[in-house]
C-alpha cells in the first residue's frame, strides 16, 4: 500500500511535494487526473490521499465523495480556491482538511506527519469484541486469544479500521496480498472464511463479518 497519493495536475508542485515527502520516508504516488487518482487507489490503496480541487477531468469533490464511498483513508484537500463555500464544500465531502494555496512545504508535511501520528501509531484497535495490537501482531476475540496468521491479521485490522464500510472485495485483496501478487481473488474468499470461523460468525447469520452483495465484505 502507497504511503500517500497526491492527485495534482500541476506537474511541478506535485513534483516538489513528492520528492519533500520521499525525503521525509514516505512511499509516494502522484497522478494527474481525478480518474486516475481513483483507479489507483482502487488497486493500491494509501495511507493518506493529497487532493487538488481544479482536476482536468472531474473535479475534487467528486474524487473525495468517491474515495469516501470505499474507505475511511485521511483525505487532505489542498487548493487555490479560497471561498468558504468550497472549504465547506470540502469538509461536507468527507476530507479531513482543507490548505489553500499557495501553501508553505513545511507547514503542509507537518499536517502531513500529525495525520499519521494519530492515525496510524496507534497500537490498540478494538471493536465489537474484537481486539488487535498491531505492535505484537496478537487478536483477542470475546477476551480469548486467538492466532491469526499473517494475512488473516492484515484482513481483520483493515476490515476493523474501516467499520461500518463495506469495502470492494478487489481493493481487500490488492492491500493485502499486493498488485504484484501470484495469489488469486479465490484466496480472499478462503481467508474471510477462516476468520468467520475464528470470529464465531455463521455466514447465514454474520454478527461481525458481513458479505455486501455486489460489493465485498464490512466489519460491523
Amino acid at each position: 500500500m502507497t504511503d500517500i497519493l497526491i492527485v495534482e495536475d500541476d506537474k511541478e508542485l506535485a513534483s516538489l511535494l513528492t520528492d519533500f515527502l520521499r525525503a521525509e520516508g514516505y512511499t509516494v504516488s502522484a497522478v494527474e487526473s481525478g480518474e486516475r487518482g481513483i483507479q489507483l487507489f482502487e488497486r493500491y490503496g494509501a495511507r493518506l490521499v493529497v487532493l487538488d480541487i481544479n482536476l482536468p477531468d472531474i473535479n475534487g469533490f467528486a474524487v473525495c465523495s468517491k474515495l469516501r464511498e470505499k474507505a475511511d483513508t485521511p483525505i487532505l484537500i489542498v487548493s487555490a480556491r479560497t471561498d468558504k463555500e468550497d472549504k465547506l464544500s470540502g469538509l461536507g465531502y468527507g476530507a479531513d482538511d482543507y490548505i489553500e494555496k499557495p501553501y508553505d512545504i513545511d507547514i503542509l508535511i507537518a499536517k502531513i506527519k500529525g495525520i499519521f501520528k494519530r492515525r496510524y501509531q496507534r497500537n490498540i484497535i478494538s471493536a465489537n469484541g474484537v481486539t488487535l495490537n498491531l505492535a505484537d501482531r496478537t487478536a483477542d476475540i470475546d477476551g480469548e486469544s486467538v492466532e491469526l496468521p499473517t494475512k488473516e491479521f492484515d484482513l481483520l485490522a483493515l476490515l476493523i479500521e474501516n467499520q461500518g464500510k463495506a469495502l470492494k472485495k478487489e481493493y481487500l485483496f490488492n492491500t493485502v496480498w499486493g498488485s504484484d501478487s501470484d495469489s488469486e481473488l479465490q484466496t480472499l474468499h478462503v481467508h474471510i472464511n477462516r476468520l468467520r470461523q475464528k470470529l464465531g460468525d455463521d455466514p447465514k447469520n454474520a454478527k461481525r463479518l458481513l458479505t455486501v452483495w455486489g460489493v465485498g465484505y464490512k466489519f460491523i
